[in-house]
């Protein structure tokens, strides 16, 4: 993408995440972007597929920065605590962002599809190294229970029942537990220090 279709992009994610709906108006997008009607349509090749275009890019750029920062972790279970825990972050960070995730992430299985990615890779990784206790079958209900708590967590965060280090800590300590840590354990994993999310190229040139 060009610096001026993720401009695009990034106006689009704030009005879906404000207003809600799938289809945006080229006037409000162009206000929100600063940019000219023109110029909207000279990098956008069907403005009623921006919302699917919007999702591919926020889900894309999510599970990249999440790769990126548990790269140097060996332990499943702090890459699993890390995912949960960044993501809740990164609603503080980018209140936009997690709203547009709260609103769509259950509608839209793009959106979803990174916990079926490496989380799932790591909790097979734990269990065949011992590090996990669980039945081999229970994979996809455990990454499933691990997203849609995390959405939950998030949701929390944006209403301001909870900050993002006590929704994102409970929520990662109940996960582990639930694959067989013992509490002490998940709890020191879940409460050391993380870096932020790095904000990868997709949205950095808006």
């Amino acid at each position: 993408m060009n610096t001026a279709t993720l401009r695009i992009h990034e106006a689009a994610m704030r009005i879906f995440a404000t207003e809600g709906g799938t289809t945006i108006a080229v006037s409000d997008l162009a206000r929100e972007a600063g940019l000219s009607r023109g110029t909207i349509y000279n990098n956008v090749d069907d403005p009623a597929a921006l919302f699917a275009s919007v999702c591919e890019t926020v889900a894309n750029e999510f599970r990249e920065s999440i790769n990126k920062a548990c790269q140097h972790m060996d332990d499943p279970a702090e890459k699993i605590a890390a995912s949960i825990r960044l993501c809740v972050r990164r609603v503080h960070d980018d209140p936009h962002w997690g709203r547009f995730i709260a609103h769509y992430a259950m509608m839209e299985p793009k959106l979803g599809s990174f916990w079926a990615e490496m989380p799932a890779v790591e909790l097979r990784r734990g269990l065949i190294s011992g590090r996990f206790n669980f039945h081999r079958d229970q994979v996809a209900s455990i990454t499933a229970t691990a997203g849609g708590a995390t959405f939950g967590a998030m949701s929390l965060v944006i209403d301001g029942r909870r900050t993002w280090r006590q929704a994102g800590s409970d929520t990662a300590e109940i996960i582990l537990r639930g694959v067989g840590l013992d509490r002490s354990e998940a709890r020191d994993i879940t409460q050391r220090d993380l870096d932020p999310l790095p904000r990868l190229a997709v949205f950095d040139a808006a």
